[in-house]
């Protein structure tokens, strides 16, 4: 849990998470590089951006490559299909998070949103899962095979888990 400072008011704050040097490289055995091309909207997106230590999304689109396996900079995904931006979460000590899902291999993982990303777009994606619900459904879905997962996604939908119903449920404080 991050530790809290106070201000001259007498306020207290959370301190932002520290960020862990990684040297980025785009390429196997490649050197960092100062710019990549976006899969999706083809800007020039510069590896500099203020907020980060790395870029592994297009701060225009949101979109990204599925280069990472287990640690974000370790480049050691097979995989390299395009992930789409799906929706927003918030960590505990408020930092935000863009929710890709592979295009190829359909993983999902988490980055965090860089100091330089458009305000526009992230706040669509925000409203994203409020338009189209069948996207909180399949993640629902996508989350493993507990029981309990399973019934929450499809409660009230006349759906199977196998199946994708029309959309999630909203959920009582008491479902939770």
């Amino acid at each position: 849990m991050p530790k809290r400072a106070s201000t001259s008011s007498g306020r207290t704050h959370r301190t932002r998470r520290p960020q862990r040097h990684k040297d980025v490289l785009h390429r196997q055995g490649g050197h960092r590089r100062h710019d990549f091309k976006c899969v999706s909207c083809k800007l020039d997106v510069s590896l500099d951006a203020p907020g980060t230590a790395h870029r592994n999304h297009c701060p225009n689109c949101l979109a990204s490559l599925h280069v990472d396996r287990r640690i974000p900079g370790d480049r050691a995904a097979a995989c390299r299909g395009r992930m789409e931006a799906l929706s927003m979460s918030v960590r505990p000590d408020g930092e935000w998070m863009i929710i890709h899902q592979c295009q190829s291999c359909d993983e999902i993982s988490a980055n965090r949103i860089a100091g330089d990303d458009n305000a526009l777009a992230l706040v669509r994606l925000v409203m994203k899962p409020l338009r189209d619900t069948s996207i909180a459904h399949r993640m629902l879905l996508q989350l493993g095979p507990e029981p309990h997962v399973r019934d929450i996604a499809t409660r009230g939908t006349g759906t199977s888990a196998a199946g994708l119903g029309p959309a999630l449920v909203q959920l009582r404080p008491t479902d939770a």
